[in-house]
């Protein structure tokens, strides 16, 4: 049974198992492993653990990263600069309907990914032939969405904080309108939408606490019992588990309002039920 470790390699940060073998590895280290696309530096996201079967396919690491290798990375880092003119140049000559992202060559320079959003689809088989031809590597291209590209780039989110995708975010989760809806959000898309054209994703992380509040509290509109008399919910703030309500008018002017807010433990609201209201 071989002990793995997790890694992420490569812009995409794709997470795969790696042998340790004799290797003692933290959480951080970064380390050079043989995959299918040649030797490529790795980044330890996840502790070493035994396991008996797997259908994910596991990869060889190598060592950890030497002073020698990070010579070899910061060149690279180089490299990646003069491919990515090159790609550029090449994209325009070929009149390729595609928007560049980012060009990545693996440890050893022996493949070169290049990551690319587009609309439809693109024939790349003279322009892979070309390029390849000129940079004497092998080409991979890689179709990534929307969201993917801001992910590589990076960036600051409305907030002014680090995006979440590129900090922290392991894997994307579905964003909806609806998520929104139930926090009581404007739905402006223009502000609900990150700098990738798509819904925040930190629209998500709040959603499970409204969708439980909101079977604990009463709704809009619900006549309820206050103690001061009883009155109809106009507005709700879920996070302070408060309830502003319009109380009852019992005096002959129309005009007058007394709006009131309560802790929400405060409000009674099932005792209508039992008066068949």
């Amino acid at each position: 049974m071989p002990v793995v470790a997790g890694l992420i390699v490569r812009r995409l940060k794709e997470k795969i198992l790696g042998d340790t073998g004799h290797h003692d590895l933290d959480i951080g280290d970064c380390v050079i492993i043989e995959s299918e696309n040649g030797q490529e530096i790795a980044l330890v996201c996840e502790k070493e653990k035994l396991i008996e079967k797997t259908k994910e396919p596991i990869v060889k690491i190598l060592r950890k990263l030497t002073p020698e290798d990070q010579r070899r990375v910061d060149e690279n880092k180089k490299k990646n600069e003069q491919a990515l003119k090159v790609v550029l140049q090449k994209i325009e000559d070929h009149e390729l309907d595609m928007k560049l992202t980012c060009v990545q060559y693996t440890f050893d320079r022996s493949k070169l990914f290049i990551y690319y959003t587009a609309e439809t689809r693109v024939d790349f088989r003279e322009f892979i032939k070309d390029l390849g031809h000129m940079l004497k590597t092998r080409i991979q291209m890689v179709q990534i969405g929307v969201r993917d590209e801001t992910k590589m780039i990076g960036g600051l989110g409305h907030c002014g904080r680090e995006l979440c995708c590129k900090g922290f975010l392991k894997e994307f989760s579905s964003v909806t309108i609806d998520m929104a809806k139930d926090q009581d959000l404007s739905l402006n898309t223009a502000k609900l939408s990150g700098i990738c054209g798509r819904l925040m994703c930190c629209l998500a992380y709040e959603y499970s606490f409204y969708q439980e509040m909101k079977k604990k509290l009463p709704h809009y509109g619900t006549k309820v019992q206050t103690p001061d008399g009883p009155g109809t919910v106009v507005s709700i703030n879920y996070l302070k588990e408060e309830i502003t309500v319009e109380l009852a008018n019992d005096s002959n002017k129309e005009n007058e309002r007394q709006i009131k807010t309560f802790p929400a433990h405060k409000i009674k609201h099932s005792f209508l039920n039992k008066i068949g209201l």
